[in-house]
This record gives C-alpha cells, structure tokens and sequence, in this order.
C-alpha cells in the first residue's frame, strides 16, 4: 500500500474504535466550549444552554449507567440514568437560570460559573470556531465526537508529517503516529476540550521547525512554525507564549554550543529562535491589547476554586507553596507507576538522535511541564494539562527506534542497505 493508504487506514482504525465512547468524554469545561460554539452557530442563551445541558447530562447518566453494570452489588438495581438526568438538568438550569437573572448574559458563553471565571474562556475562540461547523452539520452529540475525531487523527497524520520531514522510514512514522493515537495525547484529544487542537498545533510548528532544520522548504517551514503560534494564541494564549518561548530558548541553547564550538548559530536554528521570540512577544502584546485575563487572574482563580471564595491577599507566596506540595506528591505518583517517565525518558534517547531538531522537540514537550506548573491541581482531570509531554515520546520513540529498523533491512542481492541521508547537525552530541 501507498503510505498515504497506510496513514488513512489506521486513522479509520482509530475512529472505528472511537465508537465504543460517543458520549461520557465531556468534562466541566466542556460546557464552555460547547455553549461557545453553538452561540457562534446563531443559538441564543437558553437554546445554547439547552442543548449543552442536555448534552453534558447524557454524559453524566452514560457514566452513571455504565459504572452501575459493573457494580458487584448494585449491577441489578434500576438503571440509575433517567435519575441522574434529572438531577443533573435541574442542578445546571438552576444555576444558569440564577445568573442569567442576574444579568450575566454578555460574551458568547453559558454562564455556568462566575463571570470572572467565564472570562477565561470567552477569550479561547479557536476551539468553538472549529467545533461549530460540527455542531452545525451533525447536531451535539455526533458533531462533538466527529470534531474529536478529526482534530485527533489530524494530529497522528501530522506526527507522521514530522518524521517524514527527518527523512524517517514509512513504518516507523506510521510508528509515530499510532503512538499520538493511542498514547494519552489522543485519549485527551478525543475530550471536547482545546487540549486536541492544541497539540495538533504544536505538531504543526514542529512539522515547520523539522522542515527548517532538513533545509527543505524553509520558508514554507517558518510559516508553518509562525502560523501555528498565531492560532495558538486563539486556542490557548497562554500556551502560545509557552511555545514561543520554549522555541526560541532551544534555538538559544544551540547557537550558544554551536559558538562554543566554534561555529555559528545557521541560518535555520537563528529563524526559528527568531519566529518563537515573535510568537512570545505578540502573545504578550496581543493578550494586553486585548485585554486577556492576566496571570494573577488565573492565580487567583486556582486558589479561590473559579472564584467561590474571597480573593486571597497573598496569592503568590501560596501558589509557590503550593507549586512544591504539587510536583512532590507529583513525582512520587510517577515513581509508584513510572509508565510516563520511562516513555520520557525514552523519547530523550530517540531525541539525541536528532539533536537539533531534538532540541525543539524537548523544547515543545516542555511546554505542558509549564502548562501544568500554571495550574499545580492535582485533580484536573486525566492530567490532561501536561499532555503535550507526551509528544516527547511520539515523536523521539520512533527516532530511537530508526538504527534498529535500518539494521533489520535485508539487502538486495548482497548489496548494503542504503539510509536516507542525514542533514541534521550532530554537533550537539
């Protein structure tokens, strides 16, 4: 088969088994993005409230239904859904119905929550932009699960994209892709949140930064890269400057051991290093133009639980108390089930390989370090803010894997097995 054959394939693989969890994905903020989209869509307060409400309850009673099947005592009681539906509906409406009456109705979202809080998500258009058409087509329930489908096999084709780009073989690309897939990266994709689009973005300034370094279509790749933060800023302004920032520290890093050496920057690391400046400051300058909420907001809305109790009056010396209590209980959770460090830990091994391009792979992943380190919760669902993480292992596994697939080729008619030729700089090793 064509390799385009096999990266479509196993995308229809992927959203065949999908099948088995149409609904039961959604989490509370989900609510946000799904009222947003359907205002976007032309639905008033109710209309969007009701078909969010509705849709995030089947959810709960999904849930609810399928955590009593297994219940070794209660497996044969009443299904507890149509009560759960019930609860659920009357708990939301009575909430919505309250602020609503209490005038909270600018902005596209339902106001669930606080308007401070709500805030938040009014300035994140880039999801709801992209759910909407869904929505529109398929109605909430099969739009939501089509749009996590998309977004999420969008993000294996452009970890295939990447490795390509490193001249990396057909299987071992399709390698990577299968590891977005079916790692926790494509289990968190697949929610309808903006943790999909978020890391299909990143794979796409990594795709850009790949091109740039192989000295392939660079202008094409410093477009990518540069795109790729702008819509960043849309989806999550917050981890646009994360990118941004990471991008041009690993550029950095390696102008600084390439003059150690004795050598300059390159034309191509200097571009990139210069794109994630760009993409930093103009997430800073836009977020202030635009009157984003400041990082003090979101501190503050960590620590009064979205802003249900006062505002505390010395945010940061708690935060960073905080911050140290997090990554303890953190790191001793991940030594009892090392699963995510070792697939890190093999990720860095694959990275070396390429230890330009490895530099900036590292320098994305870092960002969902810094995405969690914003938000030192323990709770959030399905560590989903740390997430980009995982494109460490994605994309470095397969890199690791590489001299073992190339020694496993059999030569034709005696001859030496051929490798694709390496343009990257090893100086870094």
């Amino acid at each position: 088969m064509r390799p385009r054959t096999r990266v479509l394939l196993l995308a229809a693989v992927f959203a065949l088994l999908q099948l088995a969890n149409v609904t039961g994905r959604d989490t509370p903020d989900s609510k946000n993005y799904l009222s947003y989209a359907l205002s976007l869509a032309g639905a008033d307060k109710r209309e969007a409230a009701s078909a969010t409400i509705d849709y995030f309850c089947a959810g709960r009673a999904t849930i609810a239904h399928r955590g009593q099947n297994v219940d070794v005592v209660r497996f044969h009681a009443p299904d507890p859904a149509p009560r759960v539906v019930r609860e659920c509906r009357e708990r939301e409406w009575r909430q919505v119905e309250a602020r609503l009456r209490a005038g909270q109705t600018g902005g596209h979202t339902v106001p669930f929550m606080p308007e401070r809080f709500m805030r938040i998500f009014e300035v994140r258009p880039g999801y709801p932009l992209f759910l909407a058409p869904f929505v529109g087509l398929f109605g909430v329930t099969w739009g939501v699960w089509a749009a996590g489908v998309v977004v999420t096999c969008a993000g294996g084709v452009l970890a295939f994209l990447v490795l390509r780009a490193l001249a990396v073989s057909v299987p071992l690309a399709l390698t990577g892709q299968a590891l977005f897939l079916f790692l926790p990266c494509g289990t968190t994709a697949m929610r309808p949140m903006a943790e999909g689009l978020l890391l299909a973005l990143t794979l796409a300034a990594l795709w850009g930064c790949a091109l740039v370094l192989e000295g392939r279509r660079a202008r094409t790749g410093l477009a990518l890269a540069g795109g790729a933060l702008l819509a960043l800023f849309t989806v999550k302004h917050s981890q646009a400057l994360f990118l941004g920032l990471c991008l041009a520290g690993a550029g950095g890093v390696i102008a600084v051991w390439r003059r150690w050496r004795g050598r300059g920057p390159g034309r191509g690391v200097a571009a990139l290093a210069a794109t994630g400046c760009a993409g930093a400051l103009g997430a800073v300058l836009l977020a202030r133009l635009l009157d984003h909420p400041s990082m003090s907001e979101s501190v503050q809305d960590l620590l009064t639980d979205h802003f249900a109790r006062p505002d505390r009056e010395r945010p940061w010396a708690e935060f960073f108390q905080l911050q140290g209590n997090f990554w303890t209980e953190w790191l001793r959770r991940q030594l009892w089930e090392p699963v995510f460090v070792a697939f890190l830990a093999a990720g860095v091994m694959g990275a070396r390989r390429r230890p330009v391009f490895g530099a900036f792979l590292v320098a994305a992943a870092a960002t969902g370090v810094l995405n969690q380190a914003g938000h030192p919760d323990i709770n959030i669902w399905g560590e989903r803010l740390i997430t980009a993480a995982w494109l460490l292992p994605v994309l470095g596994v397969p890199l690791l894997l590489e001299p073992l697939a190339r020694r496993a080729t059999v030569p034709a008619q005696g001859a030496r097995p051929t490798t694709a030729p390496d343009h990257q700089d090893h100086s870094m090793r």
